[in-house]
């Protein structure tokens, strides 16, 4: 059976490729149904811009005013980046009649900058500072994207959710904080058609990672004073530990605070219900009953509300995990992972969450190469029937074993059917 979302052949006119997305996203938007291919992230993220309600012929608002907009960007972390991001696109964007753009991790733009005459076209569709470009609100769109999947992503013209800015190409990473892995926001590239090429989302990411290296550098890891830890890797119920509190959450609660350590600055009840619940339909009320009884369990220092927040800083174990893979001390990432994020968990952000980290440290080992820590991963549960990791494992031990090792490698390959 052909995958639904499989892309557009590479080699199709890209007059044919337009008018394909335009008649994919006519369809989708007036049915709620795909009749026609296409990728599978703007497939996935046109699901849950319909899911949040947001219209294609809708406009982003802005939520900052002039006067709330400069002390808050002033004091935002990714301020800091703010020069080494001008020093590395401002004159890309200007002489491509581009525009950058850096917006926090709610989607809201901090900093629109580039070809004037850009400026002024997208100012027709509020790509302005102030305004929110999370895909709760635009839809698909490369910061907002991004920012929902924490990873890359560059979007073509008729990808857009929003029907104004489908004139447009766009793409964006993620930026993180160096020492705790949260995000903080996203840098992006918006313009026209020149941009539609797989440089522009390598370009972006290197720029991402020159960022976060700028803000490690600017801000030292804090001591370990006071912070309380949360261990979710490799086990259903979550454990908080802090002071000399343990406290064992339930599945539900260790979802909650799994989602609230990945965003400090906090989560609307409305965003909260869509990272937890694969069913649309839960009501508000079910997340509130549940969020109350987490209150009482932590009480009102540990949780806050409006939006929902972690009042103190949190700890976890699966940002230690990417912290070290950030810094490229693999061998110390693996110790570390002690299992699949809330393995048992289907809440949409823990889901995410879970493949991103497993799937970068995978990437990590096989690169490494180090047959002790390829085999490591592979004789763990997790690791027993990973086929790559099994590969790459039989190419890297020493030749007395990999006769073994190759047998193994040959049952994956027959009962996964490779």
């Amino acid at each position: 059976m052909t995958d639904p979302w499989v892309a557009l052949a590479a080699d199709t006119d890209p007059g044919e490729q337009m008018g394909a997305l335009r008649r994919a996203h006519e369809v989708f938007t007036s049915a709620g149904r795909l009749e026609r291919p296409v990728r599978t992230v703007v497939g996935e993220s046109w699901l849950r811009s319909a899911r949040a309600r947001v219209s294609p012929d809708g406009a982003p608002v802005v939520e900052f005013g002039a006067d709330e907009l400069g002390p808050y960007r002033e004091a935002h972390p990714l301020a800091r980046a703010m020069p080494v991001i001008r020093e590395l696109m401002g004159a890309y964007a200007t002489d491509g009649e581009h525009l950058l753009a850096v917006c926090d991790a709610h989607g809201r733009l901090l900093w629109v900058e580039g070809h004037t005459a850009a400026r002024r076209r997208a100012g027709a569709m509020n790509f302005v500072e102030g305004a929110r470009w999370a895909e709760s609100v635009a839809g698909t769109n490369a910061p907002g994207t991004a920012i929902a999947v924490d990873r890359p992503v560059q979007v073509f013209a008729a990808e857009h959710f929003l029907r104004p800015v489908q004139q447009w190409t766009c793409a964006a990473a993620p930026l993180h904080d160096p020492h705790t892995g949260r995000v903080l926001g996203a840098v992006d590239i918006t313009g026209g058609d020149r941009l539609a090429h797989p440089h522009s989302l390598a370009f972006v990411q290197a720029v991402a990672r020159a960022a976060e290296s700028q803000l490690a550098l600017l801000a030292p890891a804090a001591a370990d004073g006071g912070s309380v830890r949360l261990s979710a890797l490799g086990r259903d119920e979550a454990l908080l530990v802090a002071g000399d509190r343990r406290i064992r959450l339930s599945r539900r609660h260790s979802e909650i605070l799994v989602a609230l350590a990945r965003r400090p600055e906090g989560l609307s009840g409305d965003e909260l219900l869509m990272e937890l619940y694969e069913d649309e339909s839960v009501p508000p009320v079910t997340l509130r009953a549940e969020l109350s009884r987490l209150r009482r369990l932590l009480g009102p220092d540990l949780l806050h509300s409006r939006p929902y927040r972690l009042g103190v800083p949190v700890d976890a174990d699966f940002d230690t995990v990417a912290r070290r893979l950030g810094s490229g001390a693999v061998a110390a990432a693996l110790g570390a992972y002690a299992g699949p994020l809330l393995p048992g968990s289907r809440a949409p952000a823990v889901v995410r969450l879970r493949h991103r980290i497993a799937d970068e440290l995978r990437a990590a080992l096989i690169a490494r190469g180090d047959p002790g820590l390829l085999a490591d991963w592979a004789y763990s549960p997790w690791g027993e029937d990973d086929l790559p990791v099994w590969r790459a494992l039989a190419g890297a031990a020493p030749s007395g074993q990999r006769a073994a090792l190759l047998a193994r490698v040959r049952g994956l390959d027959a009962e996964q059917g490779g």
